[in-house]
């Protein structure tokens, strides 16, 4: 629970994202999740491959002091700490998140992107926390009832007021059946595409 609790913790930075949209407007967002995007696609090879790690910390030694190397090996530890065991030869969640963030910025209206990208980052976390901590009603797949129904009611708070009642229970729930499913390629991924889609073709229709 404690390592779910950090991994949450670090999940929620995605939260800069629609509060730089709201502070720097859509170009300077786009540019900073591009930036994001960028940096963890060219540090994912040294987060994947150990014994690539291990022969650039065997060099810094030679030019680095030893305390910077210590830091360096305490990040590593916390960064596994919070890596579930399916994560740690594949790609990496942020890279997906960073994928979908820009793609929901970038094709939906403002209100959209940036309630999708809430949605999918505070119900997910919940979804997590309160599946773990207070599940008791469990499906095959062991998402349980509690944490499917904690990722719909945050979702409904959070698109309420940006998109109106009725869009709001459409996005909450294509992505409480998203983050249930795990919809490939990843759930990272697939929660903010499913919410904004589903918010914009509705409102769309009616």
């Amino acid at each position: 629970m404690k390592s779910e609790i950090k991994r949450k913790s670090l999940h929620l930075a995605g939260l800069t994202v629609p509060m730089s949209y709201y502070l720097f407007g859509r170009e300077l967002t786009l540019t900073f999740i591009a930036l994001a995007f960028f940096t963890f696609v060219i540090l994912e090879p040294f987060r994947i491959i150990e014994d690539l790690r291990d022969r650039i910390k065997r060099r810094l030694r030679i030019y680095v002091d030893e305390e910077v190397i210590e830091r360096m090996e305490a990040i590593e530890k916390t960064i596994t700490e919070i890596t579930r065991e399916h994560e740690r030869y594949r790609v990496a969640a942020h890279i997906y998140f960073a994928a979908a963030s820009f793609t929901v910025v970038y094709f939906f209206p403002r209100e959209i992107a940036v309630g999708a990208i809430s949605v999918a980052t505070v119900g997910d976390a919940l979804a997590a926390i309160v599946g773990k901590s207070l599940g008791r009603h469990r499906f095959s797949n062991g998402k349980s009832l509690e944490g499917s129904l904690a990722y719909f009611l945050s979702g409904l708070a959070i698109l309420w007021p940006l998109v109106g009642l009725p869009l709001a229970i459409t996005g909450s729930l294509a992505g409480t059946l998203a983050e249930f499913y795990n919809l490939p390629p990843d759930d990272n991924f697939s929660n903010q595409i499913s919410v904004a889609l589903a918010v914009y073709l509705v409102g769309a229709l009616f």
